[in-house]
């Protein structure tokens, strides 16, 4: 029997729910599915500049775990830059210390400390819960 995943640690959501390739619909594109945790190694190595080393401590796993899930990753995105697919951003086995929504009225990120049911930017209750 394999021993259970352990949740990897995410600082921040991403900005955004994903990515399409320009000038095509999104009904007519395959999505390819980029997991939090792999946009999370993306941000502290590519955009951060971290080592692997140190990333792998930031998302509380082992160095060869990050790297799995850092080449994961870069397939998954690559794939979908070659094959002109969308991204789409969402799930995956992680942890964070805040509550993440997404506005449905505004789309803008918000991000709390505690449990909210309004959005900070509009004041609307229109608000997705994006982590467990």
């Amino acid at each position: 029997m394999s021993r259970p995943k352990r949740n990897r640690k995410i600082e921040t959501p991403p900005l955004m729910e994903g990515f399409k390739p320009f000038g095509i619909p999104i009904k007519d594109l395959e999505p390819v599915i980029l997991l939090f945790e792999e946009y999370e190694s993306i941000r502290l190595t590519d955009y951060d500049g971290l080592t692997q080393e140190e990333a792998s401590r930031q998302m509380d796993v082992s160095r060869p775990t990050f790297t799995r899930i850092y080449e994961k990753a870069r397939r998954s995105i690559a794939k979908a830059f070659v094959e002109g697919k969308a991204i789409f951003i969402e799930g995956g086995n992680y942890h964070t210390d805040d509550h993440w929504y997404r506005c449905d009225s505004c789309l803008k990120l918000n991000i709390s400390t505690s449990e909210t049911r309004e959005c900070h930017y509009c004041k609307s209750q229109t608000l997705r819960k994006l982590n467990q």
